[in-house]
């Protein structure tokens, strides 16, 4: 993919995660996208909406492109996702078998693409997908610094 298709899905990816504020959703938005470029799911933070500690971005864009390729298995996809996902979400990138993660801005506290854990180069695990990141990164780390600076304020 060119850096202008990067652009393009991260985009995306923002957008969603303009939902998941508005609806008081930890800011996090991420797009999947198949081997010719269809995407095969848009997907947003969840967690609050439904009492659901796994419902990250990531994990229901996974769900919900499993479903319809009718294949837990996303070999050749790119998850697009506006920041670098948690252990909980690279353990099912890796399980997925998702060939490359594009994302925008790092998370030192949670990140396991290079932050805090670095799955992706883990010689021990099965699958190591391609990482790419700082795509649209000052407007990633805005949106999410923006939020907690808010939720900080309100206390």
């Amino acid at each position: 993919m060119t850096m202008n298709k990067h652009l393009e899905f991260m985009a995306r990816a923002l957008r969603l995660a303009g939902c998941a504020l508005q609806d008081h959703e930890v800011p996090i938005g991420a797009v999947l996208v198949g081997k010719s470029g269809e995407i095969l799911a848009l997907e947003r933070n969840q967690t609050i909406s439904l009492s659901d500690p796994t419902a990250h971005a990531e994990i229901l864009a996974l769900r919900k492109a499993a479903e319809k390729v009718m294949n837990y298995r996303l070999l050749n996809t790119t998850l697009y996702v506006t920041i670098e996902p948690c252990i909980m979400c690279m353990g099912a990138i890796i399980h997925a078998r998702v060939g490359r993660v594009v994302f925008g801005a790092f998370d030192p506290k949670w990140g396991a693409c290079g932050s805090l854990y670095d799955f992706s180069k883990d010689p021990r695990l099965n699958h190591q997908p391609e990482v790419i990141s700082g795509v649209r990164e000052n407007e990633c780390r805005n949106l999410i610094q923006d939020f907690f600076r808010s939720k900080r304020n309100k206390e």
